[in-house]
């Protein structure tokens, strides 16, 4: 099939390089000319696992080209996704700016029938408005259909091409079908492929990201019970977990949640309901308490130093949100290292990854790290933010040779609490026993 992707951010690009590594010709459009020429040159401008040898290869191979002419990559497509950005407004609601302006702009260029599919994640009755747009500008035959992404940072390439399900939201079988075809590859064991409403299809996203944003602030909540009464949250979770209608996933708690979906999906969805008149109480209660997660992470920190970090020397592991992604939006380390900037702390910080983005962010505000042992020299205390691998079994010994104080707060839980205990370090994580 021939297919138009307009936006090449994670949804964009990940989504335009697997259609084209299954066969189609994909023309992924951006108004950036620096992103284009730099993906142009099999150069993908950020990290993600497995992506850039994707990309190159399908470019090398003509199925997969990038313009900045969308009049020519819609001429040459039947199927047109729209995988732009949606960020958050000042009142949780989603920005839906670039989409309105897309929909015009394939409304004025279009010359024949096309499918125009939402791939970005918009609010319920957004392909509405989709269609009402387009419609304006041309009366020319086309339909729209709602195909929600369900793609983990740091595992897109897989999830595409493994998926567990596939949604659909059309208002026509034949453009169900149509769609269902182009996802036929990777349905070969089974398939798992949904056929709904469009709006069915809109709130599926929201929904299932609310869902997964209500289990991590509800283990963090009871991490932070367990602190309270004596418990050992670990044992909590694994009970839980054990429970087949609970299951064990997203049950770990930690600093909250953060990255460029359930922030703000949360808040879209909350924001949706309260649009149409109703209040989704157990959604805000989620919201909420993850906010108030990095506060209690950073009440840690500040009470270990008894309000007196000016000139304390911290180390940071981890700025990412997650590991294998170098997204650093809503990350709890911005929060965190934000507040011990305040109190004038010194901050020496490390990730595999991440590091250019947080000096877009932070500037000369902190320092940069190398190598993860070097953020820990002379620190008074190291502050782990993201489960990377190379921090899951660092070497303690070596570690509390570099510290001037063996002190670590764990944002991620990592650690055995009473090992750490038994080498000489002060040890703070969520809901642990010592």
């Amino acid at each position: 099939m021939n297919i138009c992707m307009i936006g090449t951010g994670y949804v964009g690009l990940v989504t335009g390089a697997c259609f084209a590594g299954s066969g189609n010709n994909v023309a992924c459009v951006d108004i950036d000319k620096e992103k284009i020429k730099s993906l142009s040159k099999g150069k993908v401008t950020f990290f993600e696992p497995g992506l850039e040898n994707l990309v190159k290869e399908n470019y090398d191979e003509g199925r997969l080209t990038f313009t900045t002419d969308l009049k020519s990559a819609l001429d040459q497509s039947e199927i047109v996704f729209i995988a732009v950005g949606t960020p958050p407004k000042e009142d949780g609601s989603a920005d839906l700016s670039s989409v309105t302006q897309v929909a015009k702009s394939i409304g004025k260029h279009m010359t024949g029938y096309k499918i125009i599919v939402t791939k970005s994640t918009v609010p319920v009755g957004t392909s509405e408005m989709i269609k009402d747009t387009v419609s304006k500008e041309t009366n020319i035959e086309f339909d729209v259909a709602s195909n929600p992404e369900f793609l983990k940072e740091g595992a897109a390439v897989e999830d595409f091409m493994k998926p567990d399900r596939v949604v659909i939201g059309v208002d026509k079988k034949e453009v169900g079908e149509k769609l269902k075809q182009l996802y036929e590859p990777y349905m070969r064991s089974s398939d798992r492929t949904q056929i709904v409403s469009i709006r069915s299809a809109e709130l599926a996203k929201y929904a299932s990201n609310a869902m997964l944003a209500t289990r991590i602030s509800f283990m963090n909540e009871i991490a932070n019970l367990c602190e309270r009464i004596g418990a050992d949250v670990s044992d909590v979770r694994r009970a839980m977990g054990s429970d087949e209608r609970i299951g064990r996933a997203f049950l770990f708690p930690g600093v909250g949640y953060g990255g460029s979906c359930f922030p703000k999906d949360v808040k879209a969805l909350i924001q949706t309901a309260e649009e149409n008149g109703y209040k989704l109480k157990v959604c805000s209660a989620v919201d909420e308490a993850n906010n108030d997660q990095r506060e209690i992470f950073w009440k840690k920190i500040e009470n270990h130093f008894n309000s007196n970090l000016k000139d304390k020397k911290i180390g940071v592991w981890g700025l990412s949100f997650k590991p294998n992604t170098d997204d650093i939006r809503e990350a709890p380390s911005l929060y965190i290292i934000q507040k011990l900037i305040e109190k004038g702390a010194i901050v020496t910080a490390h990730d595999p990854v991440a590091i250019e983005n947080a000096k877009a962010y932070f500037d000369n505000k902190i320092n940069y790290a190398e190598h993860n042992y070097e953020a820990c020299t002379c620190a008074d205390a190291l502050v782990i933010h993201t489960e990377w691998n190379q921090y899951r079994q660092p070497d303690f010994n070596k570690l509390k040779e570099l510290m001037n104080t063996p002190v670590i707060f764990d944002g991620r839980n990592l650690y055995d609490p009473r090992k750490l205990k038994e080498l000489g370090f002060e040890y703070f994580p969520f809901g642990r026993t010592l």
